[in-house]
């Protein structure tokens, strides 16, 4: 941002003026070429570009919305005075897209990274929200470090089945289960698909679409109190046309992600997603968008700060609410004004304002959503680090949603070598489980899956769905829906496929878990250890060629936010020559 008495950017201090406003040959390629799309010169001639980076395709539901609002954005920017240009991007629907939209979440920040780099872009609006576009945009933008500012998508209306309330995910896991052992017929089953997802948006659950949209409200990058509002509502259109306008005042200011984005920033949008309960998918994200910017953020400072920040918002999968509720709660500036002694109160945003003047005079409208610190649900955030024997270089849990009663736990490991493996046996009526069991799903990781799957909440055998119980403790290096629930621990680093402690599990080994005292312990001594890891042959590459070739030799494993190594960090990338 720039600071009070600086001198705002010239019109020839823009990268624009390089493609527009020379006199010579390229530019009046560049002139032409844009009045042969029917702009008039007065349309872009000392305007600032900006470019609309939308994730919009026909696949994917949570951004069926964004066509109109990249209208509505485009409207904002020519109100401001700048030259709006909409560029499509790779959209990573998270229903559709296999194996997984993490395996391509780092294609999308390259191409955002390198659609703002190759064209005159000035300064750019992202359009995201469904799980990996939010942290793929930002990694993007952070990189290029341009005025970027992000459009969240915002949740999706409630569902709704015979006068019950739906969450998205959450009780697709649920009714499936009671599907399975016969607590609800295939009717219900077929109205419950009718009624669960009935409105544009993301899923309005504390899903990782949620999580990531309010850490990113914390983080500075968007507009005051824009996460939370639901997709269809008008006041989503009237945010967009927002940050059209706002955009085109940061980029006189030159107001950058490297000056929002910084290490205060992040321990905010962290204290944030602690008080939400929110999906453990953050850890994975937060630490990859830090890791563009050179930010010291790693899973230690997840723990500190979960350990000193309260869970407030009772939003399912963990709670009872939906981000429908949450936002008429007050939605984030009512649980940032809650947190203030949590906060950086000093962090700048894209508002061009700091944190604490963006929630001033906000506050919470309805406590069963948004608790007061002096009722929260639980004195600790809801993520915890793990460490141990079985994950040295860190994993993850989802304590706010785990069983009470599993918090800890041993019992003897039940190992399936893949999620084929797992699929086939699970349910077999021989298979050797009981409640107790400890469930491990191996190469599942960054490698192994490919792309760290979200298969971490692993189905609970049937026959001890049959006798009531419902939760049991299950351990991978994959990843699980921030809609998920149970004693799923993840992200077990490093991951089985690379030859990490979870490889060399077997069946009946005794496993201990103690969230309390952060500690996941394979009681196997360290001699048998040494001899299974003597006798471990590395799996075969799955990809020779492509996109998959490139990940897999670039990939870094989930303690480092599963980047690519090229692309962390900020040596500088030339800007493109005009010839």
């Amino acid at each position: 941002m720039a600071s009070k008495g600086s001198a705002r950017k010239r019109y020839e201090d823009l990268r624009s003026a390089r493609w527009y406003g020379a006199e010579d040959l390229r530019a009046f390629g560049h002139r032409s070429r844009t009045l042969q799309m029917g702009y008039a010169r007065e349309d872009w001639k000392g305007k600032p570009v900006i470019g609309i980076i939308n994730t919009w395709s026909d696949i994917n539901p949570c951004h069926t919305h964004f066509k109109q609002r990249a209208e509505e954005v485009k409207r904002g920017i020519w109100q401001a005075g700048g030259f709006p240009v909409e560029m499509p991007a790779i959209s990573l629907s998270e229903p559709f897209q296999k194996p997984t939209t993490m395996l391509y979440r780092n294609l999308l920040a390259m191409e955002c990274e390198e659609l703002l780099r190759s064209y005159p872009c000035d300064g750019a609006v992202l359009m995201g929200g469904c799980d990996k576009t939010t942290p793929a945009l930002l990694m993007g933008a952070a990189s290029m470090n341009i005025p970027a500012i992000f459009v969240p998508a915002g949740p999706m209306l409630r569902g709704n089945w015979h006068g019950k309330t739906l969450g998205s995910g959450s009780d697709t896991w649920k009714y499936w289960a009671e599907l399975k052992v016969g607590n609800i017929t295939q009717k219900d089953w077929e109205e419950i698909e009718d009624g669960i997802a009935r409105a544009p948006g993301t899923c309005m659950t504390m899903g990782t679409a949620a999580t990531m949209m309010s850490a990113v409200e914390a983080l500075g990058m968007s507009l005051p109190a824009s996460s939370a509002i639901p997709a269809v509502d008008a006041n989503h259109s009237r945010m967009a046309s927002g940050c059209g306008r706002r955009i085109v005042e940061m980029v006189w200011e030159d107001q950058k992600p490297s000056d929002v984005m910084t290490e205060k920033a992040f321990e905010n949008a962290i204290t944030v997603v602690m008080a939400m309960g929110g999906s453990t998918n953050a850890a994975v994200h937060l630490v990859a968008m830090a890791g563009r910017l050179g930010v010291p953020i790693d899973l230690d400072r997840f723990d500190a700060i979960s350990r000193r920040t309260p869970w407030l918002a009772d939003i399912r999968p963990s709670g009872r609410w939906l981000m429908e509720d949450f936002y008429y709660a007050g939605g984030m500036p009512a649980l940032l004004s809650e947190l203030r002694d949590n906060l950086h109160l000093d962090a700048v945003t894209v508002s061009g304002k700091t944190l604490g003047e963006d929630i001033e005079g906000a506050d919470i409208w309805n406590e069963e959503v948004i608790r007061r610190k002096s009722a929260p649900l639980s004195e600790e955030g809801g993520l915890a680090v793990l460490r141990g024997n079985l994950c040295p270089d860190g994993a993850i849990i989802k304590q706010s949603a785990c069983d009470p009663k599993l918090l800890k736990h041993k019992g003897p490991a039940i190992v399936f070598k893949d999620y084929n493996d797992m699929a086939a046996r699970i349910d077999d009526p021989d298979l050797d489980v009981t409640a107790d069991s400890v469930i491990v799903l191996q190469h599942a990781g960054p490698q192994g899956g490919p792309g760290m799957p979200e298969w971490g909440m692993l189905p609970i055998p049937k026959k001890i769905l049959e006798t009531g119980v419902r939760d049991m403790v299950r351990i991978s290096d994959a990843r699980m829906s921030g809609t998920s629930y149970g004693t799923c621990v993840l992200h077990v680093a490093p991951e089985s496929w690379v030859g990490g402690p979870l490889a060399q599990v077997r069946d009946g080994d005794m496993i201990e878990l103690d969230v309390p005292g952060r500690r996941l312990h394979l009681d196997v001594s360290e001699k048998e250890l040494a001899a299974r890891f003597a006798a471990w042959v590395p799996p075969a590459r799955k990809f020779e060629r492509g996109f998959g070739a490139i990940y897999a030799n670039h990939i870094t494993q989930a303690d480092k936010g599963c980047d690519f190594d090229v692309l962390m960090g900020m040596a500088a990338t030339p800007e493109p020559e005009i010839h």
